[in-house]
């Protein structure tokens, strides 16, 4: 089956402007940008990153701050944002209001929840602004999901049915929005696999994509890479990646997943393409450096400062100059496979080879969301 969604790749070289605009020294906007709308989190995940930025649980941002925020995001060229950070979005109110909001100023707009706050009754007005609903869920089994993401059973049920409510408005309305799952793979998950992937194709989802887990340069996580390399680990992912129909795809990052954490690139040139900030309001590189101890990395908050401001400000751009200069290392400096790191292959090789591979082909699907 052709892959209908990319799911373990960049799609940066869609964007031939940015890069151009790039490779000719000018400050570009990002192409996307992840962030959260708090802190906040109804689950307690056994591999969240999130739990190892020891940052202060931040209140909500308010309607003002987040209306402000998609406004300058629209104004100075955004193309996709997805509410996709360090927090669960769905503990802020304001979400579906975001969501609508954003939409109508001409950004993609993208959610990644766990889906137990998500409020069905909202599922009507959210569907149609959204480019894609994604669900992370690490199990296909309620009492594994209960260990794995640090809930009670019953959360397991209540969002498999939310699930499905999604799927049936999508299917009812003819709507244009991808429905999927996201599983963040451990080795010692892997007899959650299969049921998963089982659970994904009985719903109806678009995809079920399974990925690494990211660990920090300290190895906080302990993650060994090396075990991803597991003879049956392999089999059972590629006996998953099987049940892939016309309707229903079945991903594994194996870049990633097969990688050991390792990085080919010196340079940090992602950054000023898909852009992170946390619920906080904090505007930084990425989300490896939302912690205190990486303050030299850090821009503003939206909270104290209009995102406008802060994009043109200088430090903005000391900042990007910074993690693309010869004084910064990212195979020392930050965590293992970021949500740049796709990106961050792509411009470095532009950078070695000083040329701009052509795209052939269709466009893919969430060309916003590189």
């Amino acid at each position: 089956m052709e892959e209908k969604i990319i799911l373990d790749a960049s799609k940066v070289l869609w964007h031939r402007d940015r890069i151009e605009q790039w490779r000719r020294g000018e400050r570009i906007a990002p192409i996307t940008i992840d962030c959260a709308l708090t802190t906040r989190c109804s689950y307690r995940c056994v591999y969240c990153y999130g739990k190892m930025q020891c940052i202060n649980q931040s209140e909500n941002l308010d309607k003002d701050v987040i209306f402000h925020f998609l406004e300058d995001a629209a104004g100075i060229g955004v193309k996709g944002i997805s509410f996709v950070s360090d927090g669960e979005s769905t503990c802020n109110p304001n979400l579906k209001d975001a969501i609508i909001y954003g939409k109508s100023l001409g950004i993609d707009m993208a959610l990644g929840t766990n889906g137990y706050l998500l409020n069905d009754g909202e599922l009507d007005a959210i569907l149609p602004c959204l480019t894609y609903l994604r669900f992370n869920i690490s199990a296909g089994e309620a009492e594994r999901y209960a260990y794995i993401h640090g809930c009670r059973k019953e959360c397991f049920h209540k969002v498999t049915n939310t699930i499905k409510k999604a799927v049936e408005i999508k299917k009812e309305k003819n709507l244009p929005v991808t429905i999927g799952l996201q599983m963040v793979l451990m080795p010692e998950f892997k007899d959650q696999i299969i049921p998963l992937t089982e659970l994904g194709k009985e719903l109806g989802v678009d995809y079920l994509v399974i990925k690494h887990c990211s660990d920090d340069e300290d190895s906080t996580l302990g993650i060994d890479y090396e075990s991803y390399d597991d003879e049956d680990l392999i089999r059972i992912l590629k006996k998953a990646e099987t049940f892939s129909t016309e309707k229903y795809q079945v991903s594994v990052k194996w870049s990633k997943i097969m990688s050991h954490g390792k990085k080919r690139y010196c340079k940090c040139f992602g950054a000023p393409f898909i852009l992170q900030m946390s619920g906080t309001g904090l505007v930084a590189p990425c989300g490896m450096f939302f912690n205190e101890k990486y303050k030299k990395y850090h821009i503003g908050n939206i909270k104290e400062t209009r995102f406008k401001d802060l994009f043109y400000s200088d430090r903005y751009w000391e900042v990007m100059n910074l993690i693309a200069s010869e004084d910064f290392d990212p195979n020392k400096e930050c965590g293992t496979l970021c949500l740049q790191h796709k990106t961050n292959e792509v411009l470095w090789d532009i950078y070695n080879s000083g040329s701009i591979p052509e795209v052939s082909g269709n466009q893919p699907q969430h060309i916003n969301y590189i």
